[in-house]
């Protein structure tokens, strides 16, 4: 199964359907901040499998988080706003386990990051709309084998 996976794209329609119309996957998750282009994208493509969790910019009735059961893998979803993440990742990884979830989604930072902690695969895509640092616009790609195994990818747009 592959899932790809953004976040803040803060109205930049443009690069986040080109990322959905080049990138064929199972399932496309929006970590929020950017709800209008989320669902112009996800009206361009009806054929697709979207999910979406709101951001603090985002004026919405979505959830601000969202646990998914995807194969062998459960995987939280947050924008992170809510966790403190740019403090740290003790607060999310916590309600992440709590949840018994075995992958965590997130964003808000604008920087880019996948690694295993605690257990726990963790991945923010970065931004497709305003990066941060001297990071290039990005997003991730997640694949999650038959058996459970798990593959993070962070790609450059």
């Amino acid at each position: 199964m592959k899932i790809i996976v953004v976040a803040d794209t803060h109205k930049n329609f443009e690069i986040y359907n080109e990322v959905v119309e080049k990138n064929p996957a199972d399932y496309y998750i929006h970590l929020g901040d950017g709800v209008n282009e989320f669902a112009d994208v996800a009206k361009s493509h009806p054929d697709k499998a979207f999910v979406f969790v709101k951001g603090e910019s985002d004026f919405c009735t979505a959830s601000s988080k969202q646990l998914l059961k995807l194969g062998k893998c459960r995987i939280f979803c947050a924008h992170g706003h809510e966790q403190n993440v740019t403090d740290g990742l003790d607060e999310i990884v916590a309600e992440a386990k709590t949840s018994e979830c075995n992958i965590l989604l997130y964003g808000h930072t604008h920087v880019y990051r996948a690694e295993k902690i605690d257990g726990i695969y963790v991945m923010n895509p970065g931004s497709l709309g305003t990066p941060r640092g001297k990071n290039s616009p990005s997003y991730g790609v997640l694949e999650i084998s038959e058996d459970g195994q798990v593959n993070m990818q962070i790609v450059a747009y």
